[in-house]
């Protein structure tokens, strides 16, 4: 089992509004929109899916565009910051660009010898860009070239009071210890999909208050459903909770809540992104999940536009 895990699949999020959402993953961060759907348990509510040409596994952000959510309260038990990998040298492009966006929280910062570039999304999301030699291929329909645009997830940080337990969870599914810097521990996959990496910072904060801005979950990455269902076995042999295996349409999942409060997920890379609709064209229909296509008229009528 240790080379089950892949690395992150998706990050998934809360927003505030589908179309200021939209607009800045796809506009000032230049990824491709691969999917429009909605949320299997609201309907009424937007699911995007922003990442590379095909919505590779380890590329892509995903959000719940809540309207007019209230946005949510940092602390501990969460994932504080979702980084991703640029090409090196890129962070001065990138820091102009996203302060002509006027994009809020903008700070430079090294760390474990990488340079990185934090800043917020539209509700106040915890990001980052990080320098890496990441030969994974960008998209760049969205006017950032190649020699610039987002290679994928660089790594995720947790903010836990007590990493032991998440660590300990963390080992079981493959991640070794590489190495520390004040409070935090890095852990990386062996072999992994370029988004082997999570970073474990304890702290003495309050419980997060989950709201806009805030991650919702992290998936990660097997291949297929055989090794979804080997590695939920040895969960469950460990102690973990964890759901049947649900059918999301573009991947089947399993869902778990960490020791540290934040939840997992494991997630198939098969079917893909463009089980529903040619490579050309993905993100652009509205995609409805069969048990909502009745929905569809009155749907189109109440999501939000969003003004592509």
């Amino acid at each position: 089992m240790p080379d089950t895990i892949k690395g992150l699949h998706h990050v998934t999020a809360l927003a505030s509004s589908a179309a200021r959402n939209n607009a800045f993953f796809t506009g000032t961060l230049g990824l491709r929109r691969v999917k429009k759907t909605v949320n299997f348990d609201a309907p009424d509510v937007y699911h995007l899916y922003y990442g590379d040409e095909a919505g590779t596994p380890g590329s892509v952000m995903t959000y719940f565009p809540f309207p007019h959510a209230r946005r949510g309260r940092a602390g501990s038990g969460e994932v504080s910051t979702t980084a991703f990998a640029v090409p090196e040298g890129t962070l001065d492009a990138w820091e102009a660009r996203l302060g002509e966006a006027g994009v809020p929280g903008l700070e430079r910062v090294n760390t474990f010898g990488e340079n990185r570039l934090l800043f917020q999304g539209p509700d106040g999301d915890g990001l980052a860009l990080v320098e890496a030699d990441d030969d994974r291929a960008p998209w760049t329909g969205n006017g950032i070239g190649a020699d610039t645009a987002l290679r994928g997830f660089h790594s995720v940080e947790l903010r836990l009071r007590d990493t032991g337990p998440t660590a300990d969870l963390l080992g079981l599914m493959g991640y070794q210890e590489e190495c520390r810097q004040g409070n935090v521990t890095r852990f990386v996959l062996p072999a992994h999909n370029g988004a082997g990496t999570v970073d474990l910072a304890q702290v003495d904060a309050p419980q997060a208050d989950q709201g806009a801005g805030s991650v919702h979950h992290i998936a990660f990455a097997v291949d297929d459903r055989a090794a979804q269902l080997q590695i939920r076995q040895a969960l469950t042999e460990a102690g973990a909770q964890i759901t049947p295996v649900i059918d999301r349409d573009y991947f089947w999942a399993i869902y778990f809540r960490s020791p540290g409060g934040v939840l997992f997920e494991i997630a198939t890379n098969e079917p893909g992104f463009d089980r529903d609709e040619d490579l050309a064209h993905l993100g652009e229909a509205l995609k409805l999940p069969q048990q909502h296509a009745h929905l569809r008229a009155d749907l189109e009528r109440r999501l939000e536009p969003l003004g592509d």
